[in-house]
């Protein structure tokens, strides 16, 4: 009995302290409503072809940036290159926000906000895919994208002064004046959007290794600080 209570009880605290993920099915009828906000842009089905966007058939498991044929914006090549491939997670969080996983996306698009109506969204874009990787083939369900930003992360005001402090150890790879040499710049990034893009390294949704590891190491606090130094930066 004192076992199974100790069980019990470390089960509810490992709960506690796990993200709150929401298992949701997605209805591919319904997404096909919101796939209306998708196809200005994107093509899908038999006779899919690039347009402005690329053509979303077969996009699960596939690398981003790996259609043939399509001029992707630098950014998107560069997180195709650092390994970002569309899985559910992913798109979710893509479609949730997409400078959360490509800061310098060309997709002019504000998000899907509500995670049914992504999932849904999801859904429907997965009926044409062929045994798209880590999907159950007999229920089309999806763990919503890693736990939104709690407002209060975001609202913090982050200290310059600080953030130049711990902006010595970017420098190592950013170069300070704004130039792309290989390494993309992070001088005058909206504060937000850097807060959002350390966040998903923090999260493991963008893949790159080091940044992970890098972001991983930062409180909240200290991201705040480097997105409010970054953001008074000029390019030179």
């Amino acid at each position: 009995m004192r076992q199974a209570r100790f069980i019990a009880t470390m089960t509810l605290l490992a709960s506690l302290a796990a993200p709150a993920f929401a298992q949701l099915a997605g209805d591919a009828d319904r997404g096909e409503g919101f796939w209306n906000q998708c196809k200005g842009c994107h093509m899908i089905g038999p006779e899919a072809r690039n347009r402005i966007g690329p053509p979303l058939n077969g996009i699960f498991g596939r690398r981003a940036g790996a259609v043939e044929g399509f001029k992707y914006s630098k950014s998107m090549a560069r997180m195709g290159s650092d390994g970002l491939t569309w899985t559910f997670e992913t798109l979710d969080a893509y479609i949730d926000n997409p400078k959360a996983l490509v800061s310098g996306t060309r997709m002019a698009y504000r998000g899907l906000k509500d995670p049914q109506d992504r999932a849904d969204l999801i859904a429907f874009i997965r009926e044409f895919s062929d045994k798209p990787r880590d999907i159950p083939e007999a229920e089309p369900s999806i763990v919503t994208s890693q736990p939104q930003l709690a407002d209060e992360v975001l609202a913090l005001q982050g200290d310059p002064d600080f953030g130049e402090y711990l902006a010595s150890e970017c420098g190592t790879c950013h170069q300070g004046d704004g130039s792309d040499q290989g390494i993309p710049s992070i001088v005058a990034w909206p504060e937000e959007d850097f807060v959002v893009a350390m966040h998903a390294y923090k999260q493991k949704l963008r893949p790159h290794p080091v940044m992970q590891m890098m972001a991983g190491r930062l409180t909240d606090e200290e991201i705040a600080a480097l997105a409010a130094y970054y953001a008074t930066l000029e390019p030179q």
